[in-house]
């Protein structure tokens, strides 16, 4: 059953408008399931469910998957909601557990009815917490705590300077898809934080800030674009990185990752004051078939060829195509949300040709890829090598062992690998430094 729930699982990566919901209800809710399941009322669990997850987990399958849970972690004791998260049309409630033999927490996904649509066992924690770079020399940097952007709409930020460097480089990180914190925090990973600290122990600053989806939610309640989500506050860090005492005002970069890689070339496009851009996991195709790609992938790693399973796959599929939209129609007004995003935003996104933007730019382009990223494959890679290897202003290099988050794997895996902290890799840092330095 957790394997089966393919793109709800993909869509928590990328959605970030929310819907109205009383939270008191939802986490009753949530604890109201687990204490009938606690009571064998299986009947009872099972009308918790929206109509489409009745068929998919059957009431006999949840009583099965109930008493496997049992046998691995013993007698359930408590069941408490801890935290909620608006997934787009969804609502995610973490509930935590107890058992006689362990813990195992729950995240449960509401529609707007209230009605369970998902079941998926959280990650177990990690023990081991994020630990510095060794590449990230305290002692050769310093960092400091500002605001970007209007007081009402401020976003918290960290200016990170090399000390004993004058008219050093400055980077602008710029986040993937869904909401995130200032060091893109995923699971135990921080990708955005190890970049600034061995990029400053070479000699380069930069700043890096909370994503605006992630602090002020509310202001996406009605249709928007990548403009109000990502482009306008990008503006904003270049203006800082500027002001900067001791920076290079003509040496000023856009760090694009995943998301934020595919719009580097129109940040740069737009702005004069960007000398160039990294294009980090970018895709050169559009988004849908990047989710498309992910779901395939997801549905391949579960080992699950049953009949069922291959029909979820071509549902996922047939729901991410509705995202291909390139105008509005009858049937599609700019607040219709597909995939937990407006229907504005889609277009808006699929009219945009980022690898012909690319082309036309005469600024330094660095475009990485790691060959051990599951979300964005070496297909983009190949579009953006095709496209752009022929022009003196671009460097492409493909990192065979990298994953998303720019760590050096032995595999691609899961979700589940980014519990496990690992650096962003030393060797890439290496390469940005002289890349960036590099007249």
């Amino acid at each position: 059953m957790m394997k089966k729930s393919i793109l709800f699982v993909i869509a928590l990566l990328f959605t970030t408008t929310a819907f109205s919901q009383n939270v008191i209800q939802l986490f009753n809710s949530a604890n109201d399931f687990f204490k009938v399941l606690q009571e064998e009322k299986f009947t009872d669990a099972h009308a918790f469910f929206d109509d489409t997850l009745k068929t998919k987990l059957t009431e006999d399958n949840l009583k099965k998957l109930w008493f496997d849970i049992g046998t691995k972690f013993g007698k359930p004791e408590t069941f408490d909601a801890i935290q909620s998260k608006a997934q787009g049309e969804f609502f995610a409630v973490t509930v935590e557990g107890k058992f006689a033999n362990g813990e195992q927490n729950f995240i449960l996904g509401f529609n707007k009815a209230q009605k369970i649509v998902g079941i998926f066992l959280a990650p177990p924690k990690n023990s081991v917490a994020y630990a510095k770079p060794l590449y990230a020399d305290t002692n050769l940097y310093r960092e400091k705590q500002v605001y970007i952007g209007a007081a009402n709409r401020q976003l918290a930020a960290i200016i990170t300077t090399p000390k004993s460097v004058k008219n050093f480089p400055m980077v602008v990180f710029v986040h993937g898809s869904g909401p995130s914190d200032m060091d893109e925090t995923v699971g135990t990973n921080k990708p955005f934080k190890d970049l600034a600290g061995g990029l400053a122990s070479k000699g380069i600053g930069s700043i890096r800030y909370v994503k605006r989806t992630l602090i002020y939610p509310n202001e996406f309640s009605k249709p928007y674009t990548v403009k109000e989500e990502v482009l306008n506050d990008v503006a904003l860090a270049v203006a800082s990185a500027k002001a900067v005492p001791g920076a290079n005002i003509k040496s000023i970069y856009v760090f694009g990752h995943s998301l934020g890689g595919m719009l580097a070339p129109k940040i740069a496009a737009a702005s004069p004051d960007v000398a160039g851009i990294i294009l980090a996991a970018a895709p050169a195709r559009k988004l849908s078939d990047i989710i498309a790609d992910q779901n395939k992938y997801m549905f391949d790693l579960s080992k699950d060829t049953t009949a069922e399973n291959k029909k979820y796959l071509n549902d996922a599929i047939k729901l991410i195509d509705k995202s291909r939209i390139t105008q509005f129609g009858t049937t599609i007004k700019p607040d219709s949300v597909i995939l937990g995003l407006p229907a504005k935003y889609w277009i808006d996104l699929n009219t945009y040709n980022q690898v012909t933007t690319a082309k036309s730019l005469t600024k330094k382009i660095y475009v990485l890829q790691g060959g051990n990223d599951f979300q964005v494959s070496k297909t983009d890679f190949d579009l953006w090598n095709t496209a752009l290897s022929k022009k003196k202003n671009v460097t492409l290099k493909f990192y065979p062992d990298l994953n998303h988050l720019l760590s050096p794997q032995t595999e691609k895996g899961s979700m589940a690998q980014y519990q496990t902290p690992v650096n962003v890799s030393e060797t890439l840092v290496n390469d940005l430094s002289t890349w960036i330095k590099a007249k």
